[in-house]
């Protein structure tokens, strides 16, 4: 298995979790992390996103067709996360929340329970099975 667990970018407050916007900041993050992506990434690959709004705008940064999963909310559980990513050939992208992203990388890397932090709008790839090696490790603010 090839997995990218990339975090939302920044978002705005606000009352309803799952109707949260990028702010500026985010977008740009959103933005700069894509470019790096698509100069990366294989020829095919699945994008899996969170249906909360600020990872269906982070993954809409990367210009690829997302697949909403509603198992990928807010407080996925790590095997939830994993098994999502295992339906799929190839490599995936996975954009969703922390601390659950986090969470999914100490599973996979560490084969640990852990909450491994991972930025706002950086990426965290793994590839092969656990425990998976580190590809890299990436935040918008290095680009």
């Amino acid at each position: 298995m090839e997995l990218i667990l990339w975090r939302h970018a920044d978002a705005e407050d606000g009352a309803d979790d799952m109707a949260r916007r990028l702010s500026a900041e985010g977008e740009r993050q959103a933005a700069v992390m894509a470019a790096w992506l698509r100069g990366h990434l294989p020829g095919s690959y699945t994008l899996l996103a969170s249906p909360a709004v600020r990872a269906q705008q982070t993954a809409a940064a990367l210009s690829a067709d997302i697949v909403t999963e509603s198992s990928l909310a807010p407080g996925a559980l790590p095997p939830v996360i994993i098994e999502a990513a295992r339906r799929r050939k190839g490599l995936v992208i996975v954009v969703g929340h922390q601390p659950d992203l986090g969470r999914a990388a100490a599973k996979l890397a560490a084969r640990t329970e852990a909450d491994w932090h991972i930025e706002k709008g950086a990426i965290f790839w793994l590839a092969g099975d656990a425990p998976a090696r580190i590809k890299a490790v990436l935040s918008p603010d290095l680009l």
